[in-house]
Order: structure tokens, then sequence, then C-alpha cells
């Protein structure tokens, strides 16, 4: 081994008999030597493997590719959603939090080793196109590709430049090819509309830095032009997002009490959210659906509502993602996406990988167009509980094992699947949307019903 590396490895060692006495003190003294006996084998062990690895490998490899992968390794054994990001996935993860990028407009996702299309965003160069749910791609800029974040990072570009999608769709008889100009997609994660008066509409796409303040907005725009007497809150295939604004939106809706709490190894990453009163009482009936791709921030908002009374929730039962991660910025432009506690609904439930239950289940009827074969497709997606190593519903309890992977979408942070291949409906569809007009039907009844007998 070479001095440099020697050093390298005496400084891991260093630091990790560091860490070990600080965290566990003097008095126990024993068990600090045997585990900093431990992790030193261990980095030798490493170092060893790394030599190996450069002096006989048929291919020429670099060390830095090496250690990010054995890093990256380590994380993703912990749970699926601890990852080690490199320089470019940790800007895209502040950009997509921000609200735009560069591409075409598609969320996809690996299924059944394929790689799939969830949806296409409305308005961008893929929806107008005509790329839809469910589609196969095969190549991109006439290369085959089979890795999710290749895909994803040779679908984004520079606006104005050109890219080909080559695609298999059910029922067609040979593949597809769609010539698109990449422009910039704005991610809105608010839009609303009436669907009749008194009645309001509410989809919450994800949840970024200006979330709440758009619902604000979208709610204020809604209620000036008729005292609203219902609201349907659509969360359904929102993967989630940032916590504070999942805190926000509920609090938008909640006066007083607990909305979350979330419990960590240590105090400091444990805290207990509250509600605090309004100026703008809104207290109109709510119905929220949701869906198996309804997951974290969305399956906050969903839980704290249901817990305080404040919601009807409707739909089929969440995701099941009850974690927190913080994104810790590291040396060299690197980030570490790490899990560091559960998150409890008001009543104290954990939804890890159980979900929210809906009080009514209503399944999605589908409502994309019948293709040659005269069938629908409709697929199920894996859910938090289908992930390998996720964690279980509360600590102490060991992790599962899952042949199941996690997926990389195009537009958003946190990857995740629907549970169908229609992605989320737009505003547009809503009179062919089953659970949307069911929600509709419980409102207007209920209206009707408390005035009765008065």
């Amino acid at each position: 081994m070479s001095n440099e590396k020697f050093r390298y490895v005496k400084l891991w060692v260093t630091v990790g008999i560091v860490i070990v006495f600080w965290t566990i003190g003097a008095g126990f003294y024993h068990d600090s030597s045997a585990t900093s006996d431990e992790t030193y084998k261990g980095l030798k062990l490493f170092s060893d493997v790394i030599e190996l690895i450069e002096k006989n490998y048929v291919e020429p490899v670099e060390t830095k590719k090496l250690i990010d992968d054995a890093i990256q390794g380590m994380v993703h054994g912990l749970d699926p959603h601890s990852a080690l990001l490199s320089p470019e996935d940790y800007k895209e993860l502040q950009m997509d939090t921000q609200g735009e990028f560069t591409g075409i407009g598609i969320s996809i996702t690996m299924r059944n080793g394929l790689i799939t299309v969830v949806s296409a965003i409305e308005g961008t160069p893929a929806y107008k196109a005509g790329v839809k749910p469910g589609d196969v791609i095969i190549s991109i800029g006439g290369k085959s590709v089979k890795d999710l974040k290749e895909a994803v990072s040779r679908i984004r570009g520079p606006k104005g430049t050109k890219i080909s999608l080559t695609l298999m769709r059910e029922g067609a008889a040979a593949p597809l090819t769609f010539d698109l100009i990449r422009d910039t997609i704005p991610i809105e994660s608010v839009k609303a509309q009436l669907l009749e008066p008194g009645y309001g509409y509410v989809w919450i796409t994800n949840f970024r830095e200006s979330t709440t303040q758009d619902l604000v907005t979208a709610l204020d725009k809604l209620e000036s032009k008729t005292p609203l007497k219902g609201l349907v809150l659509d969360l359904r295939n929102n993967p989630g997002g940032l916590l504070n604004q999942a805190i926000d939106v509920c609090d938008l809706f909640i006066e007083k009490g607990t909305i979350l709490s979330i419990k960590g190894r240590y105090d400091k990453n444990s805290k207990v959210f509250t509600a605090h009163p309004n100026v703008n009482k809104r207290k109109y009936p709510i119905v929220v659906l949701i869906n198996g791709g309804s997951a974290s921030a969305s399956e906050i908002v969903a839980g704290a509502l249901q817990d305080h009374k404040r919601a009807l929730i409707m739909g089929t039962t969440s995701f099941g993602k009850g974690s927190v991660q913080n994104v810790e910025p590291l040396r060299d432009g690197y980030a570490l996406k790490l899990t560091i506690a559960r998150y409890y609904t008001p009543s104290g439930r954990s939804i890890q990988a159980k979900g929210i239950e809906p009080d009514i289940v209503i399944k999605s009827e589908p409502v994309m167009p019948k293709e040659k074969s005269g069938t629908e497709a409709v697929v199920k997606m894996p859910k938090e509980k289908d992930l390998e190593n996720h964690l279980a519903a509360e600590p102490n309890k060991g992790k599962k094992k899952s042949k199941s992977g996690s997926s990389i979408q195009e537009d958003i942070p946190e990857a995740l699947e629907s549970e169908s291949i229609n992605g989320p409906l737009s505003p547009d569809t809503l009179q062919s949307d089953n659970q949307v007009k069911r929600a509709l039907e419980t409102l207007i009844s209920y209206d009707i019903f408390k005035h009765l007998n008065k």
C-alpha cells in the first residue's frame, strides 16, 4: 500500500475512534476499543479490495469512482431513501424544489425492467407530441437506454435543443419516434378551479418552496367568486417534497393541536409541529383524494386532516413513506440525503410501510382510450412496503427485504410510482374522473343533509 493510501486509511480510523469516544464516552472504554478495532479492520479490508481492483481488474478503473460506488452502496443499504448525491444530483434536487427545469416534461419509472412513462406534464413538449402513460422508452437520441438515472440525464438538456425518443406502445404495430424540442418546464405545484358554483377543486402535485403561498392564492381566488360550500383537495400521485410546506398547508385548515411529530434517535432530530389560529378561518368541509402514489408530505397532510376530523379521506391506501430525510452538504459539491426520523400523525400513528387508509375506498376507473387490443391497461406499482430495506413502522423491529426497487422521476425530487399508468388528471378531464365526481357528490350531500330538519 502506498504511503498516501496508508495515511488515508489512518485518517479514517482516527476519525472513527474520535466519533466513537465522543458518542459513547469514557465509561465504555472496552466497548469503544472493540468498535474501533472493528472499524480499523473494515477500513483495512476496504483498502485491500481497492488496491486489488486497481492492479488486477480487466479494465482500468478510477479510484474515485470505486470510493463513490462504495459509499453509495453503504448508504443505500440503510433504506431506499438515503443516498449519496453527486454534485449533479444535488443541483437537480435543489432545482426540483425551486420550481422548474429544462427537458420535455415527463415522469418515468422502472416497470418490469423497462423504462416506462408514468405521465406527461400538461402543456409540455412531450404532452403536445402525444407521449402517453404506459409508453416504454426504447432509445433516447438514437441510443438505447436501460438505466433510469441515465435516461433522466439524457432527457434533460438546454432549452431549444432537439431530442428524439423511440417508444413502444401497447397495441402499436411498430415503435413510435418523437422528435421533441426541449423547453423550460415550469413545475406548478397547485392548480385550482370551480367544479360548480360553491365547490372548489385544488390539485397539489408536489410540495415545493412556493406551495403554501400558491395554495393561499388559489383559495383566495376561488373564495372571491362565491362563498365555498366545500373543497376537493387532490393529493393523488403527489410524491411529497418539502416538510415545512406540508406543515404550513395543514396549518391553513387546522386551528390548534398537533399537526405532526417526528422522532429520531436523538432529541435534535425529534420535534412536534403544532397548528396556529388563522385570520382567515376556512371552515368549509373538505374531501381529500389519495391513492398509492400519494407519499411522504402528501400523507402528512392527509393524516393530519383525518385525525383532526377536518376532512374526509377518499380513494385508495397511500404509499406509506413515513420517514424524514435530511440533506447535508458535503465537500466538493456532494451531499448526503439521510433518513433521520420517522413521523407520526396527530393521533400517534406511524404510516411507515402502512400508508393512510381512506375513510371511503373508491378505486379509480381508467379513463384512457382503449388501444387496438380493446383492453384497459392497469398496472400495480410497488409501495413503500415493497421496497428493499424499507424501515419498519416502529424502531427496533428490523427491516424488510424485497426484490422491488425504487424509481426516478424526471420532474420531482422524491422518486415514487403511481398505482396505475394513469397519471394525475388535469382539471380539463375532471368530468370523467369518478373519484372527483364522488367527492363532489359527497360534499353536495353533506350540504343538503346539514340543512334538513332545521
